[in-house]
């Protein structure tokens, strides 16, 4: 009988949750939207997915949000490191210490 009672309690808890909508298929992606699934997608050698995330907005405004993002990144890295984002950013790209 408590085995029936749980299991009505439980299946209520899962009726009253909200269904998580789906977004939109072709809603406008912003470029912070872009640039993230954009990076995400080349170091994961995601071609297709990069490629995809490249058609979401132009060449420039892509270009811009992936240097916001990489500026982003390297300042994150440094605080984390207790470096400068020049250091961090040359150690990225294997360079030597200037």
């Amino acid at each position: 009988m408590i085995r029936v009672f749980h299991k009505f309690r439980k299946r209520l808890e899962e009726v009253r949750r909200p269904s998580p909508v789906p977004p939109p298929v072709n809603r406008q992606r912003n470029l912070f939207e872009a640039a993230a699934t954009y990076v995400a997608a080349c170091a994961e050698n995601d071609l297709d997915g990069s490629a995809e995330a490249a058609r979401w907005v132009s060449p420039e405004a892509l270009s811009f949000g992936v240097n916001e993002l990489a500026c982003r990144a390297v300042i994150a890295l440094a605080r984390e490191h207790d470096e400068s984002p020049r250091t961090v950013a040359r150690a990225l790209l294997g360079l030597p210490a200037a």
